[in-house]
Formats: structure tokens, C-alpha cells, sequence
């Protein structure tokens, strides 16, 4: 029969059906996560379009800022002029002069100006936000020397608070006499300064707080200073900030930002977790199918080997039961032959079969029940057995027995292992096909006891010595290959021990070794 060989063909033929399976599925995987990386990077690089021109509006904001305050400097140091030229004339009849750098001084209607003496004393002030009356709302119970006193000391404060950001300027009005004048950027600077910093702080606001933003990392033109990231900040410190911006150049390249002529600015983005999590979600899953699949086959497989171990033991219990009574009425009739005078001989023959016939009813008795193993001699087990064997073989076949020690005392099974020879010297006989030689010999090694049996048949593959215990596996036309499945279950179940293939060679002959422990 070839059960085993049929089953082995499913098994192939599923295993290939479920890497189909597993692969169209992979496939399908693949083309769902490589959709989704592709719209979001679409949608990163639409954002980063969006980033272009906000930072181009920035830019040109940036510009223009800079052309007004090189515009008001310009005023500043014409009203500047115009004053100092006021200062030179004190003839009566110089008035008419006096025209032009008034119209420039009076058409200062923009730029905050506070004068102040060499004394620190305010002289005058235009274009302020605010004025003296204001102080009267916010301190009522103050009086009007009080009032006075804080307004000037708040200009005198404001006006060096201004030095800091635009130089002051000092003109001697007469002998002894100078004034500084104090400017700050004018209400229009302000109001362009306030727009520009509107929208690089909602941009902040918006990288910062899009949950749903990609991770972002803005660095400078040198790339080696974060200016905004959405990252935590121990991800993108200095010591590690070139080691997480080549992993994000690695995912997609920079994109390039600028938000000035000479200010230049690297826009690093990764690719979002959920996106990572979906590429691995395909073998997380069939990680779970396939531990699902492998416990769930442990479990029938040991319930089915537990099946069919009690149909094992059960069909070998029925078998002794049904030889019972054909083997007792043998031997009542090798007694009958063995009283009569012509038929000893073959009484005395016929004797040891049914003893034969005793021993294998026995053996099938024990099938399923504890084995009680007993200390004897292992050597004179076997080579009773062989004397038994040796008459019933094929004359053709030779088989020859021997052991390095006269004795050796280890516990087992006689009837089981018994067994286990005749099924391997049998399965022998099959391979030389009838004629050739056998070899049993005993011997210890390293406190352990080896049995090896070998012939001179037709040897194995090696797909064959991987199949030979599988249950179902022959290479005859006819048999149930149980014979060394039902060896190696004898020996590593009963006898805790083991049965192997030493070596095997086609057309040279196969050796079978036994290793029981001392």
C-alpha cells in the first residue's frame, strides 16, 4: 500500500494551495499599502506646496519690510537734516528759508520720534501710541506733577528701549546745546512685522498641533539647528539630530524652503506610523494565523494519536483473544502426536511454533497495557531468538550473531524485543530479496548498549531513510509498512531507547542500530 506516500501528495498539494493563498494575499497587501503611501505622499507633498508659498508670502513680506525701513531711515535722516538746518539760521530774515525743513519736519506723520536734551530732559515727541491724558484712566488718585513725572521718565525709558533697535542721533541746537533724537520703526513696520510673524507662527501652530501631520522636522540652511518639529524633543536633540534626519532622508527626500534671498531651510518628513503599522499588519497577522493553525493542529493531532493508539491497542488486544483458541487446540493436538510413536519429531517441531504462536499472542496482549521491563540478559535473548529465526529462514540467507560480552545485563521486554528483530531481519530478507547475509551483533559504548543489525540487500535513498518509520510507507507491493514503526515505538516508548538508521547505501546494504541505556 502507499498511504503514506498519497498522504505525503495532499500535504504537498496544500501546502502549495495555502503559499498561493498566502501570496495572493501578500500581493493584495502590498497593493493596499502602496495606495495608501502613495496618496500621503501626495498629501505631504501638498503641504509642502502650501509651506512654498507661505514662505514665499513671508519672503515678500520679509522684502518689503526691509524696503519700507530703508525708506523711513531715509526720512529719519532728512527730518534729522532738516532740523539741524533750523538750528544754523537765527537771522530774522532767514525765515523764508526756514519753509522747506519745516514742510520736512511736519510731514512726519508716521515714525515715532522722542527728543531729549543732554540732561535726559524730554524736549519733544510725535507719533506716540499713546498719550499723557491716558495716565489720568490709569492712576486716578495721581496729580498732575505725578502724572507728568511718570510720563516723562516712561518716554525717557522708551526712547533708550528704541536706541536698541535703530540708532539715535545728536545734533548741537545752539553753544552747549544738544538734543538726541530717538526713533522707533514707524506704525506700518509694526503692522508688516505683526502679519509676518502671524503666519510663521500659525505655521508653528499648524505643524505643531496636526495630529494627523507626518512626522516634520524644519532645520536650517546648515541643517544642523531644529527650528520647528512636531517630534518629541528628546528625538530631535544635537546629539541625536543627524542620526534622525538621515533616517528621514532615507524615507523621502528634504524639501527645500526658502523664506529669504540668502535664508534657506530643509523640510525632513517620514513616513506616518500608521502607514509602517499597516506595511507590517500582513505578516503580524499570518503570524497569528499560522500560530492559530499550529496549535490547533497539535491538538487534533494528539487527540487523533490518542485515537488511534486505543484502535491500536484495542485491535491487538482482539488479535490475542482470537488466536487463544485456535493455539490451544494445537497444542492439545501436538500432545495427542507427541504420544505416538512414529510422530515425535514433528511433535517436538510443531511444539516450538506453537510456542512461537504463544509468544506472538503474548506480544499483542501487552499492546496498550504497562510494559514491565526486567533486568536479564540481553545477549542471550537475542541469540535465542536468532537460533529460532535462523531455522526458519531461507537457506539462501545467513545469519550471524555476536557480542563482545558473554553476558550483559540490562532490563527489558524479551517478547517485545524480540519483536523489534524479527520485524527488522524480516524487512532485510525482503531488501536482499531472499538471498544474503545478515549481521547482528552486540556491544557496549560509553555505558550504553548497541544492538546493530545489518544486511547486504539493496539499501535506501534517502528519501526513503526519512520515510522508512513513518507509519503507511512501503516499498513492497504488498504490506502494511507498520513493521519498523511498530519496532521504534517498541523501543523508544517501551524501552526508552532508541532506533535509528546507522547507514544505508543503495546496493550495498542498509544497518539498523538499537540503543538501550545500561
Amino acid at each position: 500500500m502507499k498511504l503514506y506516500s498519497n498522504k505525503q501528495k495532499w500535504k504537498i498539494a496544500l501546502l502549495f494551495i495555502a503559499i498561493l493563498l498566502v501570496a495572493a494575499s501578500l500581493y493584495v497587501s502590498s497593493k493596499i499599502v502602496n495606495e495608501v503611501a502613495k496618496r500621503e505622499r501626495e498629501r505631504v507633498t501638498q503641504w509642502a506646496d502650501a509651506i512654498k508659498k507661505r514662505a514665499e508670502l513671508v519672503r515678500l513680506t520679509n522684502n518689503s519690510f526691509e524696503e519700507l525701513r530703508k525708506k523711513e531711515l531715509n526720512e529719519m535722516q532728512l527730518w534729522i537734516d532738516a532740523t539741524k538746518e533750523i538750528s544754523r539760521k537765527t537771522s530774522l530774515d532767514a525765515q523764508q528759508s526756514y519753509d522747506f525743513p519745516l514742510k520736512i519736519i511736519n510731514k512726519n506723520d508716521d515714525i515715532p520720534v522722542i527728543v531729549l536734551d543732554q540732561d535726559d530732559n524730554v524736549s519733544t515727541f510725535i507719533n506716540l501710541e499713546f498719550e499723557k491724558e491716558d495716565l489720568y484712566q490709569i492712576f486716578p488718585t495721581k496729580s498732575s506733577e505725578e502724572i507728568n513725572q511718570i510720563f516723562s521718565d516712561s518716554l525717557i525709558k522708551l526712547a533708550y528701549s528704541w536706541e536698541k533697535i535703530n540708532p539715535s542721533f545728536t545734533v548741537e541746537v545752539y553753544d552747549d546745546l544738544y538734543m538726541s533724537y530717538f526713533y522707533n520703526d514707524s506704525r506700518s513696520i509694526l503692522r508688516l512685522e505683526k502679519e509676518r510673524d502671524s503666519l510663521i507662527q500659525a505655521f508653528n501652530k499648524e505643524l505643531i498641533e496636526n495630529a494627523e501631520l507626518v512626522p516634520v522636522v524644519l532645520t536650517d540652511s546648515s541643517m544642523q539647528k531644529v527650528i520647528v518639529s512636531n517630534l518629541l524633543t528628546h528625538d530631535v536633540d544635537s546629539l541625536t539630530l543627524a542620526e534622525s534626519l538621515l533616517e528621514l532622508s532615507n524615507a523621502n527626500a528634504p524639501i527645500e524652503i526658502k523664506f529669504s534671498e540668502t535664508e534657506v531651510n530643509y523640510v525632513y518628513y517620514a513616513t506616518s506610523p500608521e502607514l509602517v503599522q499597516l506595511q507590517y499588519f500582513p505578516y503580524i497577522q499570518f503570524i497569528i494565523i499560522g500560530l492559530f493553525i499550529l496549535i490547533g493542529y497539535i491538538i487534533f493531532s494528539t487527540f487523533r494519536k490518542a485515537e488511534q493508539n486505543k484502535v491500536w491497542a484495542g485491535m491487538a488486544k482482539e488479535t490475542a483473544h482470537q488466536l487463544g483458541t485456535p493455539i490451544s487446540s494445537l497444542m492439545a493436538w501436538v500432545q495427542l502426536l507427541d504420544g505416538m510413536e512414529n510422530t515425535k519429531d514433528i511433535a517436538k517441531e510443531m511444539n516450538k511454533d506453537v510456542e512461537r504462536l504463544t509468544q506472538v499472542t503474548d506480544r499483542f496482549s501487552k499492546i496498550g497495557a504497562d510494559t514491565q521491563l526486567s533486568d536479564a540478559d540481553i545477549v542471550e535473548t537475542t541469540r535465542h531468538f536468532v537460533e529460532y529465526l535462523r531455522t526458519r529462514f531461507p537457506k539462501k540467507v545467513s545469519l550471524d550473531f555476536s557480542s563482545s560480552d558473554e553476558e550483559i545485563i540490562i532490563a527489558h521486554n524479551a517478547p517485545l524485543f524480540e519483536w523489534v528483530i524479527e520485524n527488522i531481519t524480516k524487512n532485510a530478507i525482503d531488501a536482499m530479496e531472499g538471498e544474503g547475509k545478515i549481521e547482528v551483533k552486540i556491544f557496549r559504548n560509553n555505558g550504553q548498549v548497541n544492538i546493530d543489525i545489518s544486511d547486504n540487500g539493496k539499501g535506501m535513498t534517502p528519501a526513503q531513510q526519512r520515510n522508512v518509520f513513518s507509519p503507511g510507507f512501503t516499498t513492497k507491493k504488498r504490506g502494511w509498512g507498520l513493521g519498523l514503526p511498530l519496532a521504534k515505538r517498541i523501543i523508544h516508548e517501551y524501552h526508552n531507547g532508541r532506533l535509528r538508521i546507522l547507514s544505508s547505501e543503495v546496493g550495498k546494504g542498509t544497518t539498523f542500530r538499537i540503543i538501550l541505556s545500561s
